[in-house]
């Protein structure tokens, strides 16, 4: 046979090898379909039925829908709200994935929070111990003294904590010239530590936000705390919009905001997603955005308030992360309650902060130890 005869025969045969396995893929193709396999088996439909993305034979959650990394302020409750609700096992990977695009998921950045003047609040906020409108084992004190201040920071540091926030349980600054005074002294004083510098210190006019500004203060916080719907019945003696205008001046004055919620005080997820609507859809998201969890105390009108699961905090977590993909989401109070795994699933869905400390300005926070061992722990 010539050498013509046998190359000939031989493209024959890859002709026919090539064809069968054409037949087999699409005779395979055929049957691993979503309508007649298992749905773990099942391919991508493709077909013009509801021009859906669709996996294992079910339309994609809209965690995984919307797990882009990318910003948006222009969200829609109906979207959050769907995110809110996926699958729990896909809420928590998509919150992963989209915090990995973004910051590197074995950093968690350690803050410490002072109360710099306690108690005596005229604030009517039914969770906090520190209002004046409340019998509650937290007594009204005067303001810390620098020295005070000073050393706490600088042991802060020490401890690893690379932010120092300043709390004083007053509505605004109205009358508090001297008190404010020395704030921009602790402020300035601080930052020289190179260590960021955040405040909560109430309300704020325009010239009281460029002071803190000019001193050098890093954010400023003041927390929505929940829904605009639910709000009045956890305050009545500030406005949604109060909160939003103080949060504006910060804004304005080139200082950024740290602005987030508290969870668990009888809000139902239509106001915990409000609360995420709001933040995500503000001009810039909050260059952090703290997720609490009440700790009841005695005393306050939510004493009875049952514990929040930490199931609900990794939905709060994790969906912020997707819709605000760039902010710090800080896990801060209700941590104690929670368990070294418990944790760890937060920090799994997107949380990259924590505070540290004995306590949060009047309650129980996990002890340092404890945070590094666990930080030990998971790497």
């Amino acid at each position: 046979m010539s050498f013509i005869s046998l190359r000939s025969l031989s493209t024959r045969a890859i002709q026919i090898s090539n064809t069968n396995k054409k037949n087999l893929l699409q005779s395979s193709t055929r049957l691993y379909t979503a309508a007649s396999t298992p749905a773990k088996f099942a391919t991508i439909d493709e077909s013009a039925r509801a021009q859906k993305q669709m996996a294992f034979g079910r339309e994609l959650s809209a965690a995984a829908s919307n797990a882009h990394g990318e910003l948006r302020f222009d969200w829609k409750k109906e979207e959050i709200d769907a995110i809110y609700h996926s699958p729990i096992m896909e809420l928590l990977y998509h919150g992963a994935n989209v915090h990995r695009m973004h910051f590197d998921p074995l950093a968690v950045q350690q803050c410490t929070l002072l109360s710099i003047k306690t108690g005596g609040c005229s604030e009517d906020c039914k969770y906090c111990p520190q209002s004046s409108s409340y019998s509650t084992v937290v007594k009204a004190q005067k303001m810390l003294d620098t020295g005070e201040v000073l050393e706490a920071a600088r042991a802060a540091k020490a401890a690893g904590s690379t932010r120092f926030c300043m709390g004083a349980a007053w509505r605004d600054l109205a009358g508090r010239k001297s008190n404010f005074k020395k704030i921009v002294g602790f402020v300035k004083e601080i930052r020289a530590m190179d260590m960021e510098v955040c405040c909560t210190l109430g309300m704020l006019n325009d010239e009281q936000a460029g002071q803190l500004k000019d001193a050098g203060l890093t954010a400023y916080n003041h927390n929505l705390d929940t829904s605009r719907e639910y709000y009045p019945k956890i305050i009545t003696t500030r406005s949604y919009d109060e909160r939003l205008e103080t949060i504006s001046k910060v804004r304005e004055a080139g200082i950024s905001v740290c602005s987030g919620g508290i969870i668990g005080l009888g809000e139902t997820d239509t106001d915990r997603v409000g609360m995420l609507h709001t933040l995500s859809t503000m001009p810039a998201h909050p260059e952090s955005v703290p997720v609490n969890a009440l700790l009841a105390v005695e005393g306050t009108p939510l004493e009875k308030q049952e514990p929040v699961k930490v199931w609900d905090m990794v939905r709060m977590i994790a969906t912020a992360r997707i819709v605000m993909p760039k902010t710090m989401i800080r896990l801060s109070a209700g941590r104690v309650r929670f368990t070294e795994p418990e944790q760890a699933l937060c920090f799994m869905a997107g949380a990259n902060s924590i505070f540290t400390g004995d306590k949060l300005l009047t309650t129980p926070n996990n002890k340092f130890n404890a945070d590094q061992q666990m930080f030990d722990t998971l790497g």
